[in-house]
Parts: C-alpha cells; structure tokens; sequence
C-alpha cells in the first residue's frame, strides 16, 4: 500500500519537474536578452510576432487579446490580487508609493493605472503632508482598457477620493496607450506604472513613450513580477502559479484562460538586470531595481537627467 502510495508520488514529481523545465525551456526561447521577448519576424510574411504568454500571435493580435483578458477581470480584478498574492499585494504598492515619495506639485501619470491602486495611495500620502503653499498637485489615471478606468473611477468615489473632496488636487481618468500616449512633451515629473508593463506589445515603445512625456528631472518608476534570486524557490513559485492561479481563478472569478495568460505573462517577462538595461536604453539615467519578496516583484527606477 505504502510502495503505491510512493510510486504515485514520485511520478506526480517527475510530471511537475518535467511541465516546469518545459515552461522554462518555452520561456528562455522567448525571452532571452532584453529585447527577445518583444517581437520577431514572421516567418510567414512581413508582419511581426510577439508573445501572448507562452503562445506567439501577430502583433496586431495581442493588444485585442489583452484587451479582452482585462475585459473578463476587472470587477474581479482587486479581489483576485488579494487571494492570488494572499494580501501582500498591498505592502508592494505602499511601497513602491513610499519609493516614490510625492510632494505637492507633482505632476503625476499613473499608466495602466486601471482601478486606481496607485493612485489612491499617492492622494491619500499627498493629503497627510503639509501644503502651507496651497501647491496644487495632479495625477492622471491612465489604461488602455476603459472597463478597468471606470472601475476606478467608481471606487474612487466610494472612497471619497475625488476633486471635490481633496483640496488643490485635480485628478484626471484618460484611456490610452501606453505605445502612444495623447499628452504633449514634457507634462508631467512623475510616470509610474504597476503590473502593466509586461502587457504591452512593444516595451520598449512603452519606455520610450514615458520618457518623451516626462520633464527634465521626472521620474520614471515601475513595479512589476519578475524572478526570484533562488532557484529552489523559484521553482516552489512556479508550481503555485501554475498550478494554483488559474483553478482559484476559475472559482472566484469564473476565469481560469485570463489567469493562465497572467501566469504566463510573468514568466516571459525580461530579469531585472535585462529590464534595466531596457530602461537606459530608452535615454534613462540612474536606473536601479530593488527586490521585494525575494524577487517576485521589484521596482525599477530610472531619472530624465
């Protein structure tokens, strides 16, 4: 009974092992260096491929196929954080807002800012800091996904986080592209953008687009999933991800395809050390990351000198 019992084990093993040395094997193909893991030529034509997760589609595609993972989540959208990350979710994003440190007078762009995490975090340290100079501070709220805005917007509303309510603040809801930002050169001094990034198509037009819009001296700031420093512990992660997120994605959400892609989307994600070359390449100086949790997320900074 007990020599069953093993050999059951030792193949669910050898079945784990095999499934996550064929998802790294799937993703070093796809994200090897910094810019692998953007677009490559199709070798049936002209038009060139990217990733959605571990599938390759036409450019053209992945912008509707996000578009319409985004679509499925967003009422879910802070429910499935808090379960998938078991709160800590929230520690990350105070945080990254701490690393930021806002003052009166910012000018801040929140890309992919969807239902407004960030956002409210930097209002509500605004409105505990003195402002004897009455300086006025902005944020725009910016996502490609309408859906997701008016989430936010909603819930800034229950929260009591609206113009009306906050002294010297205007708040801003835009939909746009990341790729292809609406604004004029130089409006704002801050750009920050959390869990979004490793969703467009084109990161590098993305960190191009964030450098173009800030102001000499703005501040370019980024908090997304990576990969942890520990192989042991990475592996751990993989099988929670893999094999946790899309079934408690389909029983809180009714979602298992959305959170497979999300998974997914975080292993083709560029290192650390790759993501921070992108970053200076696209003109940033003063680039660092930090690690948070081992490596599971980190911050990217870099400055428009």
């Amino acid at each position: 009974m007990q020599s069953n019992q093993s050999i059951r084990l030792l193949s669910l093993a050898r079945h784990l092992i095999r499934r996550t040395a064929t998802q790294a094997s799937q993703q070093t193909t796809g994200a090897t260096g910094a810019g692998a893991a953007e677009s490559a030529s199709s070798s049936s034509g002209t038009e060139q491929t990217t990733h959605f997760g571990f599938k390759t589609v036409k450019d053209s595609e992945k912008e509707q196929k996000v578009h319409e993972v985004f679509e499925q989540v967003a009422n879910s959208y802070d429910m499935m954080n808090d379960a998938m990350s078991m709160g800590i979710h929230r520690l990350w994003k105070d945080i990254f807002v701490e690393r930021l440190g806002p003052t009166h007078g910012m000018r801040l762009l929140d890309m992919a800012g969807g239902t407004g995490d960030i956002t409210f975090r930097y209002l509500k340290y605004l409105a505990n800091q003195a402002n004897p100079q009455q300086r006025p501070s902005h944020v725009t709220i910016s996502d490609i996904n309408q859906h997701m805005l008016d989430v936010g917007r909603e819930r800034a509303r229950r929260l009591g986080l609206t113009e009306e309510q906050l002294p010297n603040t205007k708040i801003a809801w835009q939909c746009a592209d990341a790729e292809r930002l609406p604004f004029e050169d130089a409006s704002f001094n801050a750009y920050t953008i959390a869990f979004g990034i490793r969703n467009c198509t084109h990161v590098d037009k993305v960190l191009s687009e964030a450098y173009r819009v800030l102001q000499p001296g703005g501040r370019f700031m980024c908090l997304e999933f990576s990969h942890l420093t520990n192989e042991t512990m990475q592996w751990l992660y993989d099988q929670y991800s893999f094999q946790v997120i899309p079934p408690m994605g389909q029983l809180l959400a009714g979602q298992w395809q959305a959170y497979q892609y999300l998974v997914e989307s975080i292993r083709r994600f560029p290192k650390q050390e790759a993501f921070k070359q992108m970053i200076e390449q696209a003109g940033f100086d003063m680039v660092s990351y930090e690690n948070l949790t081992f490596g599971i997320v980190s911050i990217h900074s870099g400055f428009k000198l």
